[in-house]
């Protein structure tokens, strides 16, 4: 048997491909969009891909194991489990075989057995892997989001996430099950999970790739917790607020993500360009830093640095139903980055690419370019005591709730888009933990056509550090 994983940084999800040898067939596990990197593995190895499933409808990417089992011609196969409201609506259209617990499959000399794992959602499986070449026991499961290293999937996204109201309560108590049904399995089972650190798929994902039944039974909290209703208060306390895009991935990924094949990339385009997209209400995202935009902008333009966070906040806030362009530093190899990571969440519209010299352009043209302002501690201090601007606070609720200035307003970034009626009219100093989800939202407010909009670059962390008031309490209404 074969055995490779791969690993999207950019996402912390991990994929994984298992090949037999001896026949060269090979199959490909949670496969993400850009499906050319286990082609091309699969082609080194001497082996054909000849199966694709995938653990879930996942939340967090667009599946690529409708792409990839079209790309290959290899026979997709997808879980039948979670009742008709979580399962694929697209299966029957694109010949899935249907899997359900206790399903078995042989690629190759390694069979491949089923078993339904709910709680992170309705519909998840996990898959025992067994080489028969070499022996008649599993070595290891493809866990998915259901067992992380050193922690388990949430099981609040599809209430928190999808609006399916009163699902996490059923879904934690799923998973406490879901975990029982381990308990005939080997201490030596190895675990391929799904994600690693900094996934919100989980609140305590472990950095190390994998791990083994028996090190998670003895140090993975979920095992150590025997009773059903503590572990519900458990796993369900202290979840992240999920991004706002995954939603978006969830009904995509049921419904069923179009098969992009080898698209030709966007084209490059200029100021005019950009100037008649930004005049009929299309989103234009400029990706350069934050220091960089504030000093000098297109006006209109929302400020989406391409750091780690880009495609978190990109799905949060470019519109999923129409196109949109791209302004970035490198149109080469830094822009194609953005671009993979765009359309690993299902933003694929991107109309065309400008440069930085654009900027250039648009200036020369006569067009006014914007500037963003700065305020500082002092400012922010004399706002808190006699008023005269908002304090917008866009930090998430649990943020709020455990530390706020004064009178400020808790907007979250990622609902800033449709909350902006609630902002009072007048000049806004907008501020987040450290300063960058703050520049973005300030780039959002005057997009809207907010005027008198400054950054509080050092928030919150140095608003408390030099012990202004802080107050606390629960958190902000959404």
């Amino acid at each position: 048997m074969l055995f490779r994983r791969f690993y999207d940084d950019q996402l912390a999800q991990a994929s994984y491909l298992v090949g037999c040898q001896a026949t060269g067939d090979a199959l490909v596990v949670d496969p993400n969009r850009h499906v050319d990197p286990y082609l091309r593995a699969a082609e080194l190895e001497g082996l054909r891909i000849t199966h694709v499933t995938e653990t879930h409808i996942h939340a967090d990417f667009v599946s690529g194991a409708r792409e990839l089992a079209h790309r290959a011609g290899a026979r997709l196969l997808l879980s039948d489990e979670g009742g008709p409201d979580w399962r694929y609506r697209y299966a029957s259209e694109a010949g899935a075989e249907l899997l359900r617990d206790q399903s078995t499959f042989c690629v190759g000399r390694v069979a491949i057995r089923v078993l339904h794992t709910p709680g992170h959602t309705p519909e998840h499986i996990a898959f025992l892997v067994t080489d028969t070449a070499s022996a008649g026991e599993p070595m290891g499961l493809l866990t998915g989001d259901f067992v992380f290293v050193g922690d388990v999937g949430r099981p609040d996204l599809l209430e928190r996430a999808a609006r399916v109201a009163g699902s996490m309560e059923t879904g934690a108590r799923q998973l406490f099950h879901s975990l029982r049904r381990l308990a005939p399995l080997p201490d030596y089972l190895q675990i391929w999970p799904g994600h690693g650190a900094g996934s919100a798929c989980g609140k305590a994902l472990g950095a190390v790739p994998q791990s083994t039944l028996g090190y998670e039974r003895r140090f993975n909290w979920a095992f150590g917790i025997d009773d059903e209703a503590e572990f519900v208060r458990a796993v369900l306390a202290g979840q992240p607020e999920p991004p706002r895009y995954f939603a978006e991935m969830k009904r995509i990924n049921r419904d069923g993500p179009r098969v992009l094949g080898q698209a030709a990339p966007p084209p490059q385009v200029g100021a005019d360009a950009l100037a008649s997209a930004l005049a009929t209400g299309d989103t234009v995202v400029d990706a350069r830093p934050a220091r960089e935009y504030a000093a000098r902008a297109i006006p209109g333009t929302i400020n989406v640095p391409a750091n780690r966070s880009f495609v978190t906040w990109a799905g949060s806030l470019v519109p999923y139903d129409r196109e949109f362009y791209l302004l970035v530093d490198d149109r080469g190899a830094a822009s194609a980055d953005l671009l993979r990571g765009l359309a690993g969440i299902g933003l694929d519209r991107v109309a065309g690419i400008a440069g930085p010299l654009a900027i250039d352009a648009w200036a020369a043209g006569g067009r006014p370019l914007q500037f963003t302002g700065s305020a500082d501690a002092r400012d922010v201090a004399g706002i808190a005591e006699r008023g005269g601007a908002t304090l917008l606070d866009v930090r998430s609720r649990a943020e709020w709730a455990a530390g706020h200035l004064p009178d400020a307003l808790n907007l979250p970034l990622a609902e800033l888009p449709e909350r902006l009626g609630e902002l009072p009219n007048g000049p806004v100093v907008v501020h987040c933990q450290t300063g960058a989800r703050a520049a973005i939202a300030a780039s959002l407010l005057m997009a809207r056509g907010l005027d008198d909009v400054r950054v509080y670059g050092g928030g919150f962390s140095e608003w408390s550090a030099a012990g202004h008031p802080v107050l606390r309490g629960e958190a902000a209404p959404s």
